[in-house]
């Protein structure tokens, strides 16, 4: 079959309805292709501190928890095979925490609950891996609840970080490591874990960058936002193989402000199915590695987070020296006549008084320039700040001649906008 194309159709297509057509098409496209950019962009923005990705920790029970029992076990019927089966991971519970012989209806009398991990139950068979949950008030004087001696560790913030196919995260997701971490039973671990949720803002700031910071004004911050004294950062390394096929962990404990090595371990899971209780016994080893470090001495709070605070008053100190006139060379004071002549005693002389100052410090900037502000009033004698909360809220304490009116006068004169709440001056620009 022959096609013949003449000019006139050529023409036709080019200036006819069809090419309106396509452009109409064209504009449509545009359109739709800008919409759908504007909206990538809200949805990157929500995206930010929204959706579901933190995993709430376990209540930390005081009871004492052994899990990963495995028991295989026949009998007459399941039901039989079940009980059985829960009766001897109760004794295989109470060898592992290293109690003494003692008969299997004692054992029992202990036992608070147990957990069913996974289980297979058969007309006459019954294979399951189990949990054994131990009354400490009973069983503790036995096995010693916790920890056998080792005191507790202060506070430490874990910062679960997962390298999973090329990209490392925290909280961004809902991962398979921080829900091992969520689920791990911590009260039994002289380690004193503080488990964030990883929802909301939390998201933003214990990111896996986060590890790599040495300021230690950020750290100060970060800690103070949950109670924390130090940080403990276990890593999780995932590599598969193939698609569905064996999965290789790599783990390590580090901790620290300067992100210290502890030790490292290798595992490996068959596929997707095993990967849960991969990572539920690499949480139990990495807190073995954490409470050897802990009766090394090793896991305490960083002496350098609290000299920091010292050293940076020392800064301003030497910057106000260098910067700031001698108040020898001071110029006479610029309060008016009524502040001054009520705050003169009888005898001429003003008496110094001790007043606390608070200021909104967004950033280190809003630090130097409320400081330089405060020395800059005359009959500013000292000031020096007694809490730093970058982002926050700061105080400072002031010593100056004439009290708290003398000096709200001299910030006011200079543009400050001051109120007076119980004694303590609040300052904004």
């Amino acid at each position: 079959m022959a096609f013949m194309i003449s000019p006139t159709i050529l023409r036709a297509d080019r200036k006819g309805p069809r090419t309106r057509r396509h452009k109409r098409m064209a504009l449509m496209l545009a359109a739709s292709a800008g919409l759908a950019l504007a909206g990538l962009g809200g949805a990157r923005l929500i995206a930010q501190i929204e959706g579901d990705r933190g995993i709430p920790p376990l209540a930390n029970s005081e009871d004492i928890q052994v899990t990963g029992i495995e028991v295989d076990v026949t009998a007459k019927t399941g039901a039989e095979a079940r009980l059985e089966g829960w009766k001897q991971a109760e004794v295989k519970a109470w060898k592992k925490l290293g109690g003494p012989d003692m008969p299997t209806e004692s054992i029992d009398a202990m036992v608070a609950s147990v957990v069913i991990e996974h289980e297979q139950v058969g007309p006459r068979r019954y294979v399951a891996q189990l949990g054994v949950i131990f009354d400490k008030t009973k069983a503790g004087q036995y096995v010693g609840g916790q920890g056998s001696g080792i005191p507790r560790s202060a506070p430490m913030l874990v910062i679960p970080v997962l390298y999973s196919g090329g990209v490392r995260q925290v909280f961004e997701v809902r991962g398979p490591w921080q829900r091992a971490w969520a689920e791990f039973q911590a009260a039994g671990s002289p380690v004193d874990y503080v488990r964030p949720i990883g929802s909301g803002g939390e998201s933003l700031v214990l990111t896996a960058g986060q590890p790599g910071r040495r300021s230690r004004l950020w750290w100060s911050t970060l800690l103070g936002q949950f109670d924390a004294a130090d940080v403990v950062i276990p890593v999780a390394r995932l590599e598969r193989q193939w698609p569905g096929g064996p999965i290789k962990g790599t783990f390590t404990a580090r901790y620290g402000l300067d992100n210290t090595f502890l030790g490292s371990f290798t595992m490996t899971a068959s596929g997707e199915q095993d990967l849960p209780g991969m990572l539920d016994k690499a949480v139990e080893k990495v807190d073995r590695l954490y409470r050897d470090a802990l009766v090394q001495g090793l896991l305490k709070p960083d002496p350098t987070l609290n000299s920091s605070r010292v050293a940076l008053d020392r800064a301003f100190g030497e910057l106000k020296s260098a910067m700031m006139p001698k108040e020898t060379e001071a110029p006479a004071p610029a309060a008016s006549p009524t502040a001054t002549a009520g705050a003169q005693e009888p005898g001429g002389v003003v008496p110094a008084e001790a007043v606390s100052v608070q200021f909104a410090t967004p950033d280190a900037a809003a630090v130097d320039a409320a400081l330089a502000a405060v020395r800059g009033v005359p009959g500013v004698q000292g000031a020096a700040t007694v809490s730093l909360a970058i982002g926050g809220t700061s105080v400072m304490r002031v010593t100056v001649a004439g009290g708290a009116e003398r000096l709200a006068n001299g910030l006011k004169a200079q543009g400050w906008k001051v109120s007076n709440s119980g004694g303590t001056l609040k300052i904004s620009r």
